[in-house]
């Protein structure tokens, strides 16, 4: 899998997000573009912003048993695969503002670097290697940008 954490690989993911415009169409699912940039910086305001509450010792216990391995491992997401309610957006988000959060998270996450990420605890699965770390983060943008074409 790709390194989110090298510069030339967030400066690609930064490209194709900057081939997206506000009239993008994805090949499959219910998202239009802006809710899916708003979903893919969920993943990140996990990580930076305290705006999620963290999931019971049941909840996470869950999570760690029957769904880590399918977001921190190599194996790409289904098409159509079933949603986290933290990752569901009904509301309608604004294009550029998403687009843009996004990019900064990625800038971010590529200037911490790996060895931040290392070992570090996550909202919802304890403690990832960087590879863990990488292969949820790379894995889920590349999903998303896949479904819409770039």
């Amino acid at each position: 899998m790709k390194n989110i954490f090298t510069e030339d690989v967030s400066t690609e993911v930064i490209n194709r997000i900057g081939k997206l415009d506000a009239s993008s169409k994805p090949a499959w699912g219910k998202m239009d573009v802006a809710k899916m940039l708003a979903h893919c910086n969920v993943t990140y305001e996990l990580v930076y912003d305290n705006s999620h509450s963290k999931p019971g010792m049941f909840k996470r216990f869950l999570l760690t048993q029957f769904v880590k391995k399918l977001v921190v491992g190599e194996k790409p997401f289904k098409r159509d695969s079933p949603t986290a309610s933290e990752f569901l957006i009904k509301d309608n988000k604004d294009f550029d503002k998403e687009k843009s959060r996004l990019v900064d998270y990625i800038r971010k996450t590529q200037e911490l670097g790996e060895t931040y990420f290392d070992n570090r605890e996550s909202h919802s699965f304890g403690n990832l290697s960087k590879t863990e770390w990488n292969n949820m983060f790379y894995k889920h943008l590349d999903h998303h940008l896949i479904q819409f074409g770039v």
